[in-house]
């Protein structure tokens, strides 16, 4: 039986007029006898806000350890960073300073000499996403019912799929296939990977760990999501993936997009904006 999960919620009260709801949801899982994941957010104003998932490694202490200073820290640098930076800025480095604390510490406290963590960190300011990911924590997008995977798992496996040398339904159970190749506190500056793209009014944005994208596929993540405001999504995400007999602790932050956005017009391959034209694109 897994223990009881860890619920943040945005404690945003109703006349602050948020712009969007999110929610966080920890829990240890079936198997484990501690949670090394962790999982924390701020809302910095009705239309910005920072959240971030990291999944510990190194050994149940290590792990712990290294996965909430990602989190305590990368937030904490965040909120105390000039809001003149923009949000991109303000993530990277928040990122970048939360790595060097965690390698320092690995590097001074022996019993701590192997921890590292995974990192999914996200801000929204005026209607765009930023996001700084190192590891294998996915961060995936719904919108019109429709799900993508925004991040790359940078793993081994990972690097195998995108190479074309193994299928994404063998890399599913294969048995290396949380072999990291990069990660947060082994290296003094850590490599990182930065997306920003607008978002649209209704738009969902997930973040999980894989000890619950191992065991829900893509197609579940937005059915199972649909239409349920974001706490409820979380609890439905982690009863259904403990349900699906996980073996790892898992995590899930849930962001929908509730208010209007600035305009925006992605860019498109040429044949789905002609498709657009005839009323038949996506």
């Amino acid at each position: 039986m897994s223990s009881s999960p860890s619920m943040e919620s945005t404690g945003v009260e109703p006349e602050s007029q948020a712009q969007f709801d999110i929610a966080l949801l920890s829990d240890v899982g079936n198997d484990r006898p501690g949670n090394e994941d962790s999982c924390g957010h701020f809302i910095e104003s009705a239309d910005s806000a920072i959240w971030v998932v990291a999944d510990g490694v190194g050994g149940y202490e290590g792990g712990e350890v290294a996965s909430a200073m990602a989190v305590e820290l990368t937030i904490e640098a965040y909120r105390e960073s000039p809001e003149s930076w923009g949000a991109a800025k303000r993530l990277h480095r928040a990122v970048q300073k939360a790595n060097i604390e965690i390698h320092n510490k690995a590097l001074t406290v022996p019993e701590l000499r192997r921890m590292a963590t995974t990192l999914t960190a996200a801000a929204v300011s005026k209607g765009t996403l930023h996001v700084a990911h190192v590891g294998d924590c996915r961060m995936y997008l719904i919108r019109n019912a429709r799900i993508r995977q925004l991040t790359r798992d940078h793993t081994v496996i990972g690097e195998r799929v995108r190479l074309g040398l193994i299928t994404p339904e063998r890399a599913r159970n294969h048995p290396e296939r949380s072999a990291l190749n990069r990660c947060l506190g082994h290296e003094l500056i850590a490599s990182i990977d930065l997306i920003k793209m607008p978002l649209s009014q209704g738009d969902r944005v997930i973040i999980c760990s894989d000890g619950l994208h191992t065991v829900l596929r893509d197609e579940e993540l937005e059915h199972l999501t649909r239409e349920l405001e974001a706490e409820a999504a979380c609890r439905r995400l982690v009863e259904a993936a403990n349900e699906r007999g996980t073996a790892d602790n898992l995590t899930v932050a849930v962001f929908l997009m509730t208010g209007e956005t600035p305009n925006f017009s992605e860019k498109r391959p040429w044949r789905e904006r002609l498709l657009g034209l005839f009323g038949k694109g996506t």
